[in-house]
């Protein structure tokens, strides 16, 4: 296929997976010899099995150094050879046994985060339950110092190894490093909304290299000041991807031919090393909700119906009190210090009160601290006109309501600390939708009232995702996507990332 010329890629410009085009650069193709994004993730993965190895080696030692002064001293026997070689040993092979059988290093899963986290410790917790269910069948003894050293120094160390490889990849990915190099199929629309995700996102896997459109229009796209070349058409996206030696074929939703063409594009695929992917914008679905079901002849995907009550809610409950009651105390001289500085600044009073609307549109009185004038609501009339906001929401980037003071901690946050009460006594929740005010929520049309099906959060993905740099379109999705699939270990993570994000102060005003 004579396909069009790829255009040079710019060293300095583009967001992550894109990169901004220098329109007076050579034309050229893609250089052949270039390795691909396979050849790198194998070198990843290898150096995260070396890593494994080496702690869950250290982890073993600790546990025997921890055994050994307990070791009868009538000198080395069979018996103490074995507790304190042998069982080593066959404890690290198996623990390494089963991070391999839960495949925490595959593909798929390395970089993402809370999947391969998760995936860690499931393994770990096999090993060590195996391990435990044969002690009790055959009356081992000498083997505390391994559940109570070796289990939590390695998941632990395995946790820390893993988020540091993480972090190296994510570095490595911005600059333009072990990415994917992929081809994505589908409508000029669809291929677009595909391209703009992949650029948010610094650590986003892929790589776009080229398109292959379901229309007769080859203009290149142009995605956040980086342009993506159009290859041909969407028959023409196998020979495209040998020719630009993708790894990937991204399928973004459905276009003209359906299944069929898709059916073919694979089979053009066969015996190359480039990956068929399929994406789905059917309902913003997560993966935990989606179970796969062969039936023969036809392949189901079930999809669970989201719940709003039941266990899982408890225990969501119980981890706002635990975690808000932990830090009210922990943070009670930060509140007090606060404090003092709000009323020095401008002698009004410390804390803010505001209804918001929480589950089910049930109204409550929201706690800030105060970081506007004492007449901030009264003011707000003659600054409609200058509103920056997203939706029914009014922002400002310098509105002249907010104090000296309060412009700090907005930009850290420090100005939500007290929404630990609103918490502790209920009517939020550490992590969920943002919590809305009530003339938003009378404005709320279709689907956007679905915010107010669980309780709104002190954080969530829209805190964490660009803030009040976001569009009214972008936070909508944000709060129904985490309504819908909600997880504790994904709000973990969210807590996680916050502490990461207010320290930088971006997004906030």
């Amino acid at each position: 296929m004579a396909g069009p010329p790829f255009r040079v890629e710019s060293p300095k410009g583009g967001a992550a997976g894109l990169r901004a085009v220098d329109p007076t650069a050579e034309v050229t193709r893609p250089e052949a010899a270039r390795t691909s994004g396979m050849q790198l993730a194998r070198r990843y993965r290898d150096r995260l099995r070396a890593t494994d190895i080496l702690i869950v080696l250290i982890a073993m030692l600790a546990a025997v150094a921890v055994r050994a002064p307990f070791v009868g001293g009538s000198g080395i026997t069979a018996a103490t050879t074995l507790e304190l070689l042998g069982l080593p040993v066959l404890i690290a092979a198996a623990w390494l046994a089963a991070l391999a059988v839960f495949r925490t290093r595959d593909p798929h899963v390395v970089g993402v985060g809370a999947l391969e986290y998760k995936r860690v410790l499931n393994a770990t917790a096999t090993a060590f339950g195996s391990f435990a269910v044969i002690v009790l069948l055959l009356q081992l003894g000498g083997t505390r110092s391994y559940f109570v050293v070796a289990a939590p120094l390695g998941a632990v160390g395995l946790l820390l190894g893993r988020w540091l490889w993480r972090k190296w990849l994510m570095a490595q990915r911005r600059l333009g490093h072990y990415l994917a190099r992929a081809i994505v199929v589908g409508t000029r629309a669809e291929v677009l909304y595909v391209a703009e995700q992949i650029s948010r996102h610094a650590g986003a896997e892929y790589c776009l290299v080229g398109a292959a459109v379901d229309d007769d229009d080859r203009a290149d796209l142009v995605v956040q000041g980086a342009r993506i070349p159009i290859v041909g058409s969407v028959e023409d996206a196998a020979a495209a991807a040998a020719e630009f030696r993708a790894d990937s074929v991204i399928v973004a939703g459905q276009f003209g031919g359906g299944s069929q063409t898709i059916r073919q594009l694979s089979w053009d695929l066969e015996g190359t090393a480039t990956e068929l992917v399929l994406t789905s914008r059917l309902a913003d679905v997560a993966g935990p909700r989606i179970h796969f079901r062969p039936v023969e002849g036809l392949p189901l995907l079930h999809v669970e119906i989201p719940t709003f009550d039941g266990w899982r809610h408890v225990v969501k409950r119980t981890f706002d009190i635990v975690f808000a009651g932990t830090a009210l105390v922990l943070l009670a001289p930060v509140f007090v210090i606060i404090a003092i500085i709000i009323r020095i600044d401008d002698g009004g009073p410390a804390f803010f009160r505001q209804t918001r609307c929480g589950r089910d549109g049930d109204r409550f009185e929201m706690i800030k601290f105060r970081s506007m004038v004492k007449t901030a609501e009264q003011d707000l009339a003659s600054l409609v006109d200058r509103d920056e906001g997203a939706g029914v929401l009014f922002k400002m980037r310098d509105d002249p309501r907010v104090t000296r003071v309060g412009r700090v901690l907005r930009g850290h946050s420090l100005d939500e600390l007290p929404q630990f009460w609103n918490i502790l006594v209920g009517d939020m929740s550490v992590v969920g939708p943002r919590p809305p005010l009530v003339c938003e929520v009378e404005a709320y049309e279709g689907k956007v009232k679905r915010r107010l099906m669980i309780k709104p959060g002190m954080t969530g993905l829209w805190q964490i995702s660009g803030r009040s740099d976001l569009s009214w379109e972008e936070s909508v999705r944000l709060d129904l996507y985490y309504v819908e699939n909600w997880s504790l270990t994904g709000d973990l993570m969210i807590v996680w990332r916050t502490a990461k994000t207010v320290i930088k102060a971006r997004g906030a005003y």
